[in-house]
């Protein structure tokens, strides 16, 4: 017969890859229930996106093997802590983690990324937010098919729109479309504002903020409003891109804001590759993949359906979900050593 006692010390053997930090401790392990050479127990990791869970339950069977035990049930879940902290800038209500996708320059995709990294997010389980910080330039409506959508008041404030899992937020709901926005800089800062603190968001594990290239009053205000846990520097190979996503990460250096790493969109043979691998190594940060270029992320850009949807076995919606399991991990260390920086 097993002991429990005998399976808790077997369990405390096993590290979660990420955190480095054994299971048991890290309150992973819950229900845990043993019944003759039977165990069963729920495993509730720090983010449903999880890229390391098969690791974690090879690790389990492998420590419980040399104890007798011959069935394990193990139910997963997940939580997912916050990175928000108290003396920093005013929580946004009901956000547990809030990540910016940037990069210095306009036309690399940005808006993409952060479309189909929110909506992948929510694929695996997430419940996800989308803010569109481009104040002058709201492409998000029409990446999410839900233009001429309005933002109605609700008792909690302004009611995001849902879309494709993810609830989204941009001053395009706004405005008439074709409408352009001229405003100064503090209507800028005034109107981000808004758009965080006034919506009501519901429960969210992770907001995505498409900041608009460069380091514009959206950017600045937002480094004011909201305790950031990472950010994700978008460029494409190209030496002009990279040079401007390389100012992009030494801004959020400069404001102490986590760079969870550089991502390359539009790989290929036409626009090169391989340019922002280099410089993330040279600037020593982590390189988070490449998104292969191809019409289908475009066409679903234009359609209001994000290739993660419209095509989920394709390469590219492989290449988000590696970015989105990437992101999510370095949200959790984040959360567990208390480092989130403030944007």
């Amino acid at each position: 017969m097993v002991e429990q006692a005998a399976v808790l010390t077997a369990l405390k053997t096993v590290n979660d890859p990420e955190l480095h930090r054994d299971i048991v401790s890290l309150n992973m392990v819950r229900n845990l229930a043993v019944d003759g050479e039977r165990v069963a127990m729920e495993l509730v990791l720090t983010t449903p996106a999880c890229p390391l869970r098969e690791t974690i339950d090879k690790d389990v069977r492998t420590a419980l093997a040399p104890l007798g035990v011959t069935e394990i049930e193990i139910d997963w879940g997940a939580e997912v802590r916050s990175t928000m902290r108290e003396g920093g800038p005013k929580p946004i209500e009901g956000v547990r983690n809030v990540i910016a996708v940037a990069s210095n320059k306009g036309g690399v995709g940005k808006s993409t990324v952060s479309v189909n990294l929110a909506v992948t997010l929510a694929k695996l389980g997430a419940s996800v937010g989308l803010l569109d910080a481009d104040i002058t330039g709201p492409n998000i409506p029409t990446m999410l098919g839900i233009e001429g959508g309005i933002l109605a008041s609700g008792e909690q404030g302004l009611k995001a729109l849902d879309a494709h899992g993810i609830k989204a937020v941009s001053l395009g709901f706004v405005l008439p479309p074709g409408t352009p926005v001229v405003w100064r800089g503090p209507m800028i800062g005034s109107g981000v504002r808004q758009l965080m603190h006034d919506v009501d968001w519901g429960d969210l594990d992770y907001l995505i903020v498409d900041l608009p290239p460069g380091t514009s009053d959206a950017s600045m205000s937002m480094a004011q409003e909201a305790l950031i846990a990472g950010a994700v520097v978008v460029s494409t190979p190209s030496k002009v891109s990279i040079e401007d996503a390389s100012k992009a990460v030494s801004m959020f250096d400069r404001l102490g804001v986590p760079i969870f790493g550089v991502v390359e969109n539009m790989t290929s043979d036409i626009f090169g590759r391989g340019g922002a691998r280099e410089a993330a190594e040279s600037l020593g940060v982590e390189f988070l993949g490449e998104i292969p270029l191809s019409a289908a992320v475009r066409q679903g850009g234009d359609e209001g359906v994000p290739v993660v949807i419209a095509e989920p076995e394709s390469e590219q919606t492989q290449a988000f979900i590696h970015l989105a399991e990437q992101v999510a991990a370095r949200c959790s260390v984040l959360q567990f050593a208390g480092e989130a920086g403030v944007l």
